[in-house]
């Protein structure tokens, strides 16, 4: 029965073993990342208090309006500086990055690497 696992099932298991790892404290909190077909969201969330404390996403006004497509790689990019800008505005620096179970490759990497050269060290 191994073999008749979804897709989405098996980045629920992929996200639970990770999310089992990866908490966001007061002082490092989580840059969680959720991407679907046509958009891809970021937020920092402390864990703790169970808060979100930032959040981007090509949904958000001022993203979409430079983009012609919500769902490629330069939309990510987008929204990677954007969350770096929203949280070093609220003075914060390290964040502990939730890939939220999907693979470190493509507008996940894209975003990752956007935060970090705009600022957000993990």
């Amino acid at each position: 029965m191994a073999g008749n696992v979804s897709k989405a099932e098996s980045r629920k298991r992929r996200q639970a073993r990770v999310r089992r790892k990866v908490t966001g404290t007061v002082v490092r909190p989580r840059l969680c990342v959720f991407r679907s077909a046509k958009h891809i969201y970021a937020q920092i969330i402390e864990d703790e208090n169970g808060v979100s404390l930032v959040s981007a996403s090509t949904q958000c006004k001022d993203v979409a309006d430079g983009l012609n497509y919500t769902g490629n790689i330069e939309a990510a990019k987008a929204v990677g500086a954007m969350i770096a800008q929203k949280a070093l505005a609220k003075d914060i620096k390290e964040v502990v990055f939730d890939r939220n179970g999907f693979i470190y490759h493509g507008r996940v990497k894209a975003l990752a690497d956007a935060a970090r050269e705009a600022g957000l060290v993990f």
